[in-house]
């Protein structure tokens, strides 16, 4: 297989795991601590709202909508490219007293007086409890998912290395909440897609850890448990890099030339990816390890095979 590069000696991860590790105690509970002061800024697909598709005869920028709106009142409104510049798409939070086709009106009355040529090609409201629904339903999902991924490792592995795992897992999602609560980044079904997206590619690059630790075990007669998970570690790093920087490459691309509809979700791959290459490391691995992952986890199922045998 080819590799970025080739290491003779297996480099010490798990003899600088405490600090690590530490770091990222630190920053889950500076993310918990953001989520439950500050909150997520949910969008208008989770608290409800009305959702206007207009169409201008040329390119327009988004920044000349939202100044227009501005001076109607809706300077909340979120503004966003939709496909082609062209196409705009504007996202009003719900209004106490005001219907959604009085809003749809009033912003086509607005968009009017800077280019009469503007046209509106669909208004939808999205209700409160709707959004409600759809919120309880993803965070459900990635409930759902976690506990999927927990059961698959405990059938795959044995059960520390399912506890790293959901370690990893939890740390990963957590602090994508906690920084999109920080920063108060518009958080909505895009973003929350990603984190799902993110569940399973770090549970994958975990797993390829994993094997090659219990790989290793069976194959390496002498060593302590650190050296053994250092190595295996170390093997496969370049995979790593490898996969997480063509994967990325392609991330790349929706966050910088996707438009305001990707951006959210492209940051949030972007997040996931970067955490969940260190946490395969610096978490899953050293739950693992402080679990008292030992040979004899691997080897006792073949010596009573081979005692049953004769």
């Amino acid at each position: 297989m080819f590799e970025v590069f080739k290491v003779k000696r297996a480099l010490p991860f798990m003899a600088n795991a405490r600090p690590w590790f530490a770091l990222s105690l630190l920053a889950v509970v500076i993310s918990v601590a953001a989520i439950a002061v500050r909150g997520l800024n949910l969008g208008i697909d989770f608290t409800g709202g009305t959702v206007i598709e207009v169409s201008y005869p040329d390119p327009i920028e988004v920044n000349t909508v939202r100044q227009k709106l501005v001076t109607v009142d809706l300077g909340d409104a979120i503004v966003q490219n939709f496909g082609t510049a062209r196409d705009v798409l504007i996202r009003v939070p719900v209004k106490p007293g005001v219907t959604s086709a009085q809003l749809s009106e009033t912003v086509l009355k607005a968009l009017r007086e800077r280019e009469p040529r503007v046209e509106m090609k669909r208004v939808e409201f999205v209700g409160p409890q709707v959004g409600a629904e759809l919120l309880y339903d993803g965070l459900l999902a990635v409930v759902v998912v976690t506990l999927g991924i927990m059961g698959y490792l405990a059938v795959r592995f044995e059960w520390k290395f399912s506890v790293g795992a959901i370690a990893a897992t939890f740390h990963d999602v957590i602090i994508i909440f906690g920084l999109f609560a920080i920063f108060q980044w518009n958080f909505d079904l895009t973003a929350l897609a990603a984190i799902l997206a993110i569940l399973g590619y770090s549970v994958n690059d975990t797993v390829v850890v994993f094997d090659r630790i219990r790989e290793n075990f069976r194959k390496m007669r002498r060593g302590t448990v650190p050296e053994i998970i250092d190595d295996a570690i170390t093997n496969t790093l370049s995979r790593t890099i490898l996969t997480s920087g063509s994967t990325q490459l392609m991330v790349f691309a929706m966050l910088f030339f996707g438009g305001d509809i990707l951006y959210y979700f492209a940051l949030a791959l972007t997040i996931g990816i970067i955490v969940g290459c260190y946490s395969s490391i610096f978490v899953a691995s050293t739950v693992t390890m402080w679990l008292g992952l030992s040979r004899e986890d691997f080897i006792r199922p073949e010596k009573k095979q081979q005692e049953a045998q004769v």
